[in-house]
């Protein structure tokens, strides 16, 4: 049996942790629980997002080892276009993680319903393509 290729492996994962996204998404006016699962289901799915392009960069020869380098190389690749909206999303990732506030998260809520979900459908049709 041939052994997967890691990114293959990454992308499967990734697309387990998108469809739970892809379902909280759909929730228009999202209770405090809601949004709390609506943002941790982003967190892990751009977790995955980057990891995806780092191990994909990876087998392309790049060396890359942290989210900065794995997004900048990926947009100087042309494997994702918006570079900028990926750091953004970056930075909300790393703040949505360390504390809870509810005005943050409904600021970020809004960021990933309207930028960075967006991002992550792009992400996979990249990915299903080559898959």
């Amino acid at each position: 049996m041939e052994q997967e290729i890691r990114w293959t492996q990454r992308f499967n994962q990734f697309q387990k942790a998108f469809s739970l996204l892809k379902q909280a998404i759909l929730i228009e006016q999202p209770t405090v629980t809601e949004r709390a699962g609506l943002i941790q289901f982003f967190e892990m799915t751009f977790e995955l997002g980057w990891k995806l392009l780092k191990d994909y960069l990876i087998e392309e020869g790049f060396d890359v080892n942290s989210p900065r380098s794995a997004i900048k190389q990926a947009f100087q690749s042309r494997l994702i276009d918006n570079g900028h909206d990926w750091m953004l999303a970056l930075e909300d990732r790393n703040l949505t993680t360390h504390t809870y506030n509810e005005q943050t998260a409904v600021e970020v809520e809004q960021k990933i319903r309207q930028h960075y979900y967006p991002l992550l459908v792009d992400l996979e049709k990249f990915f299903k393509e080559r898959s």
